[in-house]
């Protein structure tokens, strides 16, 4: 007879990389600059700005003085023993040769790029103009201090910086190319959500002087706007504090050329899902809204579920505090969300536009709309299938994250729900 199993009673969730504070402190920063900027209806670029500022600040405080991540082993840096600046200084200044040339070389694709220079993109290169000449001065003291303290400051910044300088040892191909995929990443990404900044906070202002309480339709498109303010502000706070002292660093960059096209093919200008994209399935749509138009209760009930939607996808990048990003690893998250699925967000979000757009149902009677709308949406779905697969893949190099996927898999409502749903439940159980 097998002996019982006990450790069902100890199976505890493994630690996150981010405590629940953290977002917390930034949720609380950004809500009261929202009061501010609707009380006093300021919907401009700098508004919006002002509220990535206002989640950050909070953040970075809390993770400093109250989580003390700057003490943890992962930022590689011992504070208490700094090595004599003539140790260092020789690494710092192939290091900021490699910052340096990273960063030319980012200006240049932004240049070559000619979305960068229309729209909101020129917004974010405005922002980039005027902060370039600060990073290049202030790059000099900040990688001098810091690599008196690394435990190993030869990263991938100095791997690079070797090639780039020359003579100056035989650099580590691996380090570079992570460095590299890390800086495109960040170029990439952050560029984007500066773009998005201005318009979201805009739209959220405008949207909740319109009376929000008029209805169910105009309090939910109220609240999944800000929803979106809160996702943007905080994916913006990620990508911008990419540092060490943090903790927030990035570990790796996704390697493999799967998971930068599953993700790339959801954003713009490589975005396949938009109005007349391959993958658009808004033909003869209308939203949720118009569907259940003199339906009171069906109105309540959707906005209800559309808005708790939007929130959790919102919860799932509070959750990473200061270190969401995409295509890298920068820590294992394993509170909030992330404790019903491996992929909150994913899943929010595509059950969001499911509901949000009801593709099967179409104004003009079109069967083939229908029919095409459903199906590609599906396809859009399957994407974001793929982008978790490859995410995984990526993680799975970390024991930290097979520790936590093998834990979701015994405990995770969201994946027991689908194995429930597939038979796979019981085909485990007669297994055992």
């Amino acid at each position: 007879m097998d002996a019982p199993n006990h450790h069902l009673k100890s199976d505890l969730c493994p630690p996150s990389a981010v405590s629940h504070g953290v977002g917390i402190a930034g949720l609380v920063g950004l809500m009261l600059w929202v009061a501010v900027a609707l009380h006093f209806g300021m919907d401009g670029s700098y508004a919006g700005m002002a509220g990535v500022l206002a989640c950050g600040v909070p953040m970075v405080l809390w993770s400093l003085l109250m989580d003390k991540v700057h003490l943890r082993p992962s930022t590689g840096i011992d504070w208490k023993n700094p090595k004599p600046l003539r140790e260092t200084l020789d690494i710092s200044l192939v290091k900021i040769a490699g910052l340096w040339a990273t960063w030319a070389g980012i200006a240049i694709l932004y240049c070559l790029a000619r979305w960068y220079w229309d729209g909101g993109y020129r917004f974010a290169m405005d922002m980039f103009a005027a902060a370039a000449p600060w990073l290049f001065i202030l790059s000099i003291p900040y990688v001098i201090w810091l690599d008196r303290r690394m435990i190993e400051p030869r990263d991938g910044a100095y791997a690079f910086g070797q090639l780039v300088v020359g003579g100056a040892g035989r650099p580590d191909r691996g380090a570079v190319k992570n460095h590299l995929r890390s800086w495109l990443v960040k170029g990439f990404f952050l560029a984007f959500m500066l773009s998005i900044v201005p318009g979201n906070f805009a739209d959220m202002i405008h949207v909740g002087s319109a009376g929000i309480f008029a209805g169910p339709v105009e309090l939910a498109r109220f609240l999944i706007a800000l929803m979106f303010v809160v996702d943007v502000a905080f994916a913006t706070v990620g990508y911008l504090l990419t540092m060490k002292p943090l903790d927030a660093h990035i570990r790796t960059a996704e390697p493999t050329m799967a998971g930068w096209v599953a993700a790339l093919i959801c954003y713009p200008p490589f975005v396949l899902m938009n109005n007349g994209g391959p993958l658009d399935y808004h033909s003869g749509t209308q939203d949720w809204s118009v569907w259940f138009a003199g339906h009171p209760v069906l109105l309540w009930v959707a906005g209800a579920v559309l808005v708790a939607l939007t929130a959790i996808y919102a919860w799932a990048t509070v959750a990473f505090g200061l270190r969401f990003s995409n295509l890298t690893h920068r820590g294992i998250l394993t509170h909030g969300p992330y404790r019903w699925s491996k992929h909150p967000a994913y899943l929010s979000k595509n059950l969001f536009w499911w509901l949000s757009t009801l593709p099967f149902l179409v104004t003009n009677g079109s069967l083939t709309d229908m029919v095409r709308n459903t199906a590609l949406l599906a396809v859009v779905s399957g994407v974001y299938y793929w982008r978790a697969r490859t995410e995984e893949a990526h993680l799975s190099a970390d024991p930290d994250y097979v520790a936590y996927a093998e834990w979701m898999e015994r405990n995770g409502p969201v994946p027991k729900l689908v194995a429930w749903l597939t038979g796979r439940k019981r085909e485990l159980a007669a297994a055992e």
